[in-house]
């Protein structure tokens, strides 16, 4: 591929390596710190790749996000550019791939098992930034770590949704999928015993 494969960290900055520079998939692969220079202690939390008009929610586990274009995430310099500004006591989660956005929706669940559901066309398209509020998770909660998003994903009109808990699995289908929607910034409803 000669598209770029942008990898993103727990500090929030992007980093941006020609796929094709990359080994094949028969190698071990090459550590990302021979072709970047994140900042100590940083962890990667995911990667994106794509046409540069390909559109991806960015997020923090403190429950705020906004979508980037892949074009405005490219970045020259090894030491990367901060695009999603993390707050205190709150991580990066992995960006999820969103296909329509002005059809599509999010889905986000907490570490208590609340899910909300609703309409990513709420959300901007920003080239950097905090992001509007997703869920709605209580400041003292977020700040012991005793709540906070464990997960989000774009998803389209009639997809399904499949939670895992442990071993277990659920699979949520529309029509119970239309009991978590609420507006952007809500508490989202609570998840069936076993999925809390």
């Amino acid at each position: 591929s000669n598209q770029q494969a942008i990898f993103l960290d727990s500090t929030g900055r992007c980093y941006s390596i020609a796929s094709h520079i990359l080994p094949s998939a028969r190698s071990l692969g090459d550590p990302l710190s021979s072709h970047v220079s994140p900042p100590d202690g940083a962890k990667f939390e995911g990667v994106m790749t794509g046409s540069p008009d390909a559109i991806y929610m960015l997020a923090s586990d403190a429950g705020y996000g906004f979508m980037a274009k892949l074009e405005d995430l490219y970045v020259k310099n090894k030491k990367g550019k901060v695009v999603l500004n993390v707050p205190k006591y709150a991580r990066v989660l992995a960006p999820a791939l969103v296909f329509d956005p002005e059809a599509d929706y999010i889905a986000a669940v907490t570490s208590i098992g609340r899910l909300l559901v609703t309409d990513l066309k709420e959300f901007p398209i920003l080239a950097k930034g905090k992001g509007l509020k997703i869920i709605q998770i209580p400041p003292a909660k977020l700040k012991s770590r005793e709540e906070y998003v464990v997960g989000i994903t774009a998803f389209s009109e009639g997809d399904s949704l499949m939670l895992h808990s442990g071993k277990r699995h659920l699979n949520l289908k529309p029509d119970i999928i239309d009991n978590f929607y609420a507006e952007r910034g809500r508490r989202g409803n609570v998840l069936p015993r076993g999925f809390r």
